[in-house]
């Protein structure tokens, strides 16, 4: 099975994320959202059903697809150190530019 990252890695697979993340669509909806073939679609739903971001739902004849986040919590641990990085750099930044005097006359 793919790892997490190959499979987020996909720009598709992120819009189709994005696109549950806000409610749970029928793959047509997710078809036309997209502008990709329905047998597309369904690939790339089945990649992220396999790797657990997603659900199914069976009604009737459709099939209802939700994001399941608990898996991405293993990619957002990875990303937190990388995080901390970017906020003790960003902090660093902003304490320079506040010691660099407002006035260009003044230096």
């Amino acid at each position: 099975m793919a790892s997490m990252f190959e499979v987020l890695a996909e720009p598709r697979r992120r819009e189709i994320l994005d696109l549950l993340r806000t409610s749970e669509r029928p793959v047509g909806d997710l078809v036309e959202r997209l502008a990709l073939t329905q047998p597309a679609v369904s690939k790339h739903l089945k990649v992220l059903r396999e790797a657990g971001l997603v659900e199914v739902r069976q009604d009737a004849q459709r099939r209802w697809y939700r994001l399941r986040a608990a898996p991405l919590v293993e990619i957002d641990e990875w990303l937190a150190p990388y995080r901390r990085l970017w906020n003790d750099s960003l902090d660093a930044l902003e304490h320079h530019l506040d010691t660099i005097p407002d006035d260009p006359e003044e230096s």
